[in-house]
């Protein structure tokens, strides 16, 4: 990664104070995230108030969007 690009946690910060709603499909495409619990938590214990939406797909898979509330 080269020096001034921007870490996975600056860019899944960004989406979230956008307004948008981060799930795992986004930030795996948006910037390689895989670990996007693992961020979401960093983020909480820097005290970023983030919510939790646990949805389920067409398919029956079910997964987390998070937002700031």
């Amino acid at each position: 990664m080269p020096r001034n690009a921007k870490s996975q946690k600056e860019i899944i910060l960004e989406y979230l104070q956008q307004g948008v709603k981060v799930n795992p499909m986004l930030a795996l495409n948006s910037c390689g995230c895989f670990r996007l619990a693992a961020v979401i938590c960093q983020l909480r214990k820097e005290g970023y108030n983030i919510e939790t939406i646990r949805t389920e797909a067409h398919t029956g898979n079910k997964y987390a969007e998070y937002s700031l509330a």
